[in-house]
């Protein structure tokens, strides 16, 4: 029954809260007015607080500018968290935009969906988001290409980090900043989650939202450490595979250091 209620209560506090927002976004959207990129970051905070997820962050976002966020990813939480705690946009796959609810809201965050089959389009896309990287917008990319089941980090793709070198003409120093992000889901009211329930918070595409969503309010208090690492240049000279490498070393260091209850170095 509270579980319900708690849904209830979420469900119109977020309705409204969509009601004033959206619109807003929608126009903001349509002229390319500044306010379309933090916008969605009071939204998420809102969507946060009434899911229970209770966000710490560990280190600093990047000030220097172009700059790419590469991020470890479990679950469709990933991009809550991530736009509650900084004004950012996503490189997604193909496929996210036709999906109910997420890719709506993906749209409406302006996110860039990479269709990789299509090599003429991927070009373009890549470009747009090299443009948008120049003119300050923080883009987000998973290399692992989908998700994890939250206790570990997959293979990383490297050519996934070519939107970083195609943003380097535009680069004012000739350097494109890729911070490594490790979103770490570590406890349920303040008791380590621990490995056996962490794919509770992980999403892994094959089973319903709904029952999700019900399952995580269920929970009512999970909590998520973000951890922000040390930017990695990319630069003309730079191999993509080592950047690729490095980063993911880095994510991977901070997502265990986290789940293990370690201090990150």
């Amino acid at each position: 029954m509270m579980t319900w209620l708690r849904l209830g209560c979420a469900a119109v506090v977020i309705a409204l809260a969509s009601l004033v927002l959206l619109p807003l976004q929608c126009l903001c959207l349509y002229f390319d007015w500044r306010p379309r990129r933090y916008l969605p970051r009071i939204w998420h905070r809102i969507v946060c607080y009434w899911f229970g997820i209770r966000i710490r962050v560990h280190g600093r976002l990047e000030d220097r500018r172009p700059l790419m966020l590469a991020s470890n990813h479990s679950s469709w939480m990933d991009i809550l968290v991530l736009s509650a705690v900084a004004d950012v946009a996503f490189i997604a796959k193909s496929e996210v935009k036709s999906w109910p609810i997420f890719g709506q809201f993906a749209r409406l965050q302006k996110s860039v969906f990479i269709e990789r089959e299509q090599k003429r389009k991927t070009g373009d896309q890549v470009n747009e988001i090299a443009d948008r990287m120049a003119g300050g917008e923080i883009m987000v990319l998973f290399p692992e290409g989908t998700t994890s089941d939250g206790n570990r980090l997959l293979d990383v793709k490297s050519s996934l980090f070519g939107a970083a070198a195609a943003a380097l003409p535009q680069a004012p120093d000739g350097i494109v900043y890729v911070q490594p992000v490790a979103v770490a889901y570590t406890g349920v009211y303040g008791v380590p989650m621990g490995r056996y329930y962490r794919p509770l918070a992980a999403w892994p595409g094959d089973i319903e939202l709904l029952p999700h969503l019900k399952d995580i309010l269920a929970v009512g208090a999970i909590d998520v450490d973000v951890c922000f690492g040390e930017a990695v240049e990319y630069r003309t000279d730079t191999n993509r595979k080592q950047v690729s490498a490095e980063v993911a070393g880095r994510i991977r260091t901070m997502l265990m250091d986290r789940l293990l209850g370690r201090p990150v170095t």
